[in-house]
């Protein structure tokens, strides 16, 4: 069974697996604490003067849109709405960008005195900035200026449709153009307007599997601003296909980057480097899926992917190779992998998609989520991309990651 929309069903999978009901919900909150409140080795969240706060990317020492929408993420999730608005107001005054081809969008890196390492955005972070703010608006209601969340999430959405001309392009209903010339130009929005599907960054033709989003494209199909509500429809619906396409047919593993037909970006073929393995961010794409299926369930072959997904990293691969940078083929690489805790947290997630009559899948997915509650959060320097992947799936997984 699913959540469908507010108010709806979000099961407990530690439950179902034999964990206490109260541990669970404890162990949730003290995650929250330990990542916004504990030692130095631990936290990621810093307040920043009276009313700011951000969160660090421990691993490269900044501030990035990715962290700072998680961080929003977390908060709206476990009702937190101090350190929420103290991280919103810290990224609308140091990261958003007013002027300049990339205008209305969010600085993708700042350092941690709020100036700016960069001119231009990275679409996951306006996607978690979004959602987050609608989270807020129904959990909290709206306030007065950039507090007035829904009114915040509708301009990101509304920006991240526009074409290179200023206009927001046609959402695919046949009503053209929305929107009025920007006499200096802006630069090109975050999805094609062709295929509906979310781009790497604005500049470039090719995806990230894990910037998919197709559970909050749902949601956004509804909360926009109307005019853009039917590109967004279309762009979960493409979205789901193309994840199909992403996902290895017998391995269920998907590169970092991806061609829009979803084969893996190839090394070599821009300046990007090798990103066509299974590696750092690719880990988010299983969680994703598990996480639409669980907020909407409406494509079956999700399951099949959590089958094969779980099939290849317990049968295949095997625990002893999860330190090991994987191939999409499942071939084991010599390379060890930069977020060992986060591949553990991600793995764990795909739980959610296992079907208990199907028993073979159901003992996998029951090795990963014991592994996992056995795994404590990372500390150290690499400690952030961990466990914001570890939280996710661990709010998935306990039954409080919710539409709200």
């Amino acid at each position: 069974m699913t959540a469908s929309i507010q108010g709806g069903i979000y099961p407990d999978f530690f439950e179902r697996a034999g964990y206490d009901a109260a541990d669970i919900k404890k162990r949730a909150s003290d995650i929250f604490d330990t990542l916004f409140y504990g030692t130095e080795e631990e936290r990621i969240y810093h307040p920043a003067g009276k009313d700011m706060g951000y969160i660090v990317d421990t691993g490269n020492n900044d501030a990035r849109t990715e962290g700072m929408s998680y961080g929003m993420m977390m908060c709206v999730q476990t009702g937190h709405k101090e350190e929420f608005d103290r991280i919103w107001k810290w990224a609308r005054t140091n990261m958003y960008l007013t002027e300049g081809r990339n205008r209305g969008f969010f600085c993708w890196s700042n350092s941690l005195d709020g100036s700016k390492n960069a001119n231009g955005p990275a679409p996951d972070g306006e996607e978690y900035f979004a959602m987050a703010l609608f989270f807020a608006s129904h959990r909290w209601g709206d306030g007065e200026g950039i507090f007035n969340y829904s009114h915040e999430a509708c301009e990101i959405l509304h920006s991240m449709l526009r074409d290179g001309d200023g206009f927001s392009f046609d959402p695919g209903d046949g009503s053209g153009k929305s929107g009025k010339p920007d006499p200096e130009g802006l630069g090109r929005g975050m999805f094609d307007p062709g295929n509906h599907l979310i781009r790497f960054i604005t500049d470039v033709d090719f995806t990230d599997p894990s910037y998919h989003l197709p559970h909050f494209y749902e949601l956004f199909s509804r909360w926009a601003y109307p005019q853009d509500r039917t590109f967004y429809a279309n762009a979960a619906a493409a979205s789901r296909r193309y994840l199909h396409d992403a996902c290895h047919p017998m391995t269920g593993l998907c590169g970092e980057y991806s061609y829009y037909d979803g084969n893996p970006y190839e090394k070599g073929q821009h300046i990007w480097g090798k990103h066509d393995w299974y590696y750092s961010d690719a880990y988010r794409t299983i969680l994703n899926i598990a996480l639409d299926h669980v907020w909407f369930g409406k494509d079956e072959w999700q399951v099949e992917e959590g089958r094969r997904f779980l099939s290849c990293m317990c049968e295949r691969i095997g625990f002893s190779n999860w330190g090991k940078v994987l191939d999409v083929d499942g071939t084991v690489r010599s390379e060890d992998v930069l977020h060992p805790v986060a591949v553990i947290a991600t793995n764990a997630a795909a739980f959610a998609l296992a079907d208990p009559a199907d028993k073979k899948t159901y003992e996998n997915a029951m090795l990963c989520i014991d592994k996992f509650w056995n795994t404590p959060l990372r500390t150290g320097v690499r400690r952030y991309y961990d466990n914001c992947l570890y939280f996710f799936s661990y709010l998935l997984l306990a039954g409080l990651y919710r539409i709200w």
